[in-house]
């Protein structure tokens, strides 16, 4: 084992004992350098690893956000993990695509009406109707649909779909460009969205996934995700 996965098991250790918890302080670098008899080197690896993973964030200086700090961003991390795999080609869209619908359909008949992410929801709708352009439109569409999951009160699947957003930008971006109206199509996706949130307020579970399921899966046929002009 390297030793700063000395420093990475440590940690763990720590926050699965409770000896350290959301907003809790790491010990300095030199102590628990000393502490671990590694290198501060060894530490400082460590600590960029966990920033890296959502788990800490890093503070210079001094006052009180000086320190290394416990916080909590999967969704975050993740995403950025996600990003880079599918850029490699390594995850297929497809396959993107198919676990949206997994966990939406699944979160959307779970959704909890009286969810403040709900009221979140509604108002990202407004912003679509005027949002300037096609970026602006999908980066408020993948925050609809991150919203839409919150709801169920999961927080796994909550952190999985925030961690899926940036992917969902990215290629659905790029599908946009097979798409032969996208005034109609924004449109059609626009009433999509309404109607999925007016089955979840009014507590039709079963309905709402239904409509979420064909949401997901009419955009990327009609983008083409599969045919030789989709991405791979």
């Amino acid at each position: 084992m390297r030793t700063h996965e000395l420093v990475l098991q440590w940690i763990e250790e720590q926050l699965s004992d409770g000896h350290l918890a959301l907003g809790g302080r790491l010990p300095g670098e030199r102590a628990l350098a000393e502490q671990l008899q590694v290198s501060r080197t060894s530490v400082r690896e460590a600590v960029r690893i966990l920033e890296a993973m959502g788990v800490v964030r890093a503070g210079v200086g001094s006052g009180k956000d000086a320190g290394t700090v416990v916080i909590a961003e999967p969704g975050s991390a993740l995403g950025s993990t996600l990003r880079l795999h599918v850029a490699t080609r390594h995850l297929p869209v497809a396959d993107i695509v198919e676990t949206r619908v997994l966990l939406e359909s699944w979160a959307a008949a779970r959704a909890k009406v009286g969810a403040p992410a709900l009221d979140e929801a509604a108002a990202l709708l407004e912003q679509m109707d005027h949002s300037p352009d096609i970026e602006t439109f999908l980066a408020l569409d993948a925050r609809f649909h991150v919203a839409l999951a919150q709801a169920a009160g999961n927080t796994v699947v909550s952190a999985m779909m925030a961690s899926l957003r940036g992917a969902i930008e990215n290629y659905a971006g790029k599908l946009t460009g097979n798409l032969p109206d996208w005034n109609a199509t924004s449109g059609r996706l626009r009433a999509e969205h309404r109607a999925i949130l007016a089955a979840v307020n009014a507590n039709d579970g079963g309905r709402a996934a239904e409509l979420v399921a064909a949401h997901i899966e009419g955009f990327y046929k009609e983008a083409g995700l599969g045919s030789e002009h989709a991405p791979r």
